[in-house]
């Protein structure tokens, strides 16, 4: 039986329940049907776009630009503040309801999942009919609209979601590709980062459907695995697995919300040197390295991305961890404000257990030699012995003494 899988999208969900709050408390204007944003406030006009409705969007504004610039461009524009904690119970609502049809549902962020709809297929003529239902079931019973994107996995029915929006229903199953979304922007390819796009443009590579009938080999060789794997996603190749149940445990990891979204790729590096450095004494503190890193990042609106890749051999060196977070970071960073970054490790192995070498050593760093090896065990120990901090690598030193808010 073919997989159906739908990806259900909340439309601008700060802005909506924002909207959707209000008129529940007597408001007479709907902040969907006017130029609005969601970010900073009325007087000060501080911080930056959450959200925006249609026809703010119609004046250029631009989610993630700062608010002064958007009311530049739309003097009259009205803005209300967020509230997160709203958005998290209208959320919690509207999983709820979703999970009423199947409980195979995957939440992916505050305001979007997945939806596992193979088995509740044939209680419906077409899956867009199921679709329908849901969708208009959201907007009676709780104000606000989505878009469902429906395909046989999970990547195109997320394509499928971010067409023409609002409140609209899109299908993209495998033989709908060609059509529909190779003549789209590279750009709009999920997770395309801002550099991966600028490598594209280089080989000449401006459309989903340039990328498609590209080399595999060539893109591989400048983007690497991340290289291959936007390759799979230009020809329609996903996963369709839905993960309605939390995995076991099987890696250590350690991520930190920041006291203020990064902006730059020097601040996540800096982010990432301490979470390295925690992760790595942590699996030495267990007598493991991890043959696998995946690098974690929540955006400023709550919507997370992560991105993992195989080491050559397993380690448990921060230097090592760090780089290849970093390296997974440049690849598929969009260039908007970071709220939480993160890394984590798995494929455990014991830290003594024989290693097969190889020659092709070449795409991370390599393990540190007996010197430094040395080196670390000693400011393991002193660390250990005098707390953590006591003694730190230059590379980790920071003259202004500032910590972020670590969180597990």
């Amino acid at each position: 039986m073919t997989r159906i899988i739908f990806h259900i999208d909340v439309n601008s969900a700060f802005l909506s329940w924002t909207a959707v709050e209000q008129l529940k408390n007597g408001s007479k204007v709907d902040l969907r049907e006017i130029p609005a944003i969601i970010g900073g406030d009325q007087s000060s006009r501080h911080g930056i776009v959450l959200a925006k409705s249609s026809l703010a969007k119609s004046y250029g504004i631009q989610t993630g630009e700062p608010v002064v610039n958007a009311f530049r461009k739309c003097p009259n524009l009205v803005t209300a503040p967020p509230n997160h904690k709203m958005y998290r119970e209208k959320s919690r609502m509207l999983m709820d309801f979703l999970r009423t049809y199947t409980k195979k549902i995957e939440q992916v962020s505050v305001d979007e999942c997945y939806m596992d709809f193979t088995e509740l297929v044939g209680r419906y003529p077409t899956p867009v009919d199921g679709a329908m239902e849901i969708k208009e079931e959201v907007k009676r019973r709780f104000g606000f609209t989505v878009n469902i994107g429906i395909s046989s996995n999970k990547l195109l029915a997320k394509m499928a979601s971010d067409f023409q929006k609002p409140d609209r229903i899109h299908t993209l199953f495998p033989e709908e590709v060609p059509q529909k979304m190779w003549p789209l922007p590279i750009r709009e390819l999920f997770m395309a980062g801002r550099s991966s796009v600028e490598v594209f443009k280089k080989l000449e590579i401006n459309t989903i459907g340039d990328l498609a009938h590209a080399d595999v080999n060539v893109i591989t060789l400048h983007l690497k695995s991340h290289g291959r794997m936007l390759w799979n996603f230009a020809n329609g190749i996903g996963d369709d697995k839905i993960q309605y149940e939390p995995e076991e445990a099987k890696g250590v990891g350690n991520s930190t919300t920041l006291s203020e979204d990064a902006t730059t790729y020097e601040e996540a590096r800096d982010v990432f040197r301490e979470l390295a450095q925690s992760v790595g004494s942590r699996l030495k503190k267990a007598g493991k390295k991890a043959g696998m890193v995946s690098m974690e990042v929540r955006y400023y609106d709550f919507r997370n991305m992560s991105h993992q890749v195989q080491l050559q051999k397993p380690t448990n060196d921060p230097v090592i961890l760090c780089e290849t977070a970093c390296n997974l970071f440049r690849e598929s960073w969009s260039g908007e404000p970071v709220r939480l970054l993160g890394i984590r490790t798995s494929k455990l192995v014991e830290e003594n257990a024989p290693e097969q070498l190889t020659i092709f050593d070449i795409e991370f760093p390599k393990e540190p030699d007996e010197k430094h090896k040395k080196l670390n065990a000693a400011l393991e120990q002193l660390n250990n012995r005098y707390g953590k901090g006591a003694v730190v690598k230059g590379t980790f030193y920071k003259p202004d003494g500032k910590k972020k808010k670590d969180g597990i």
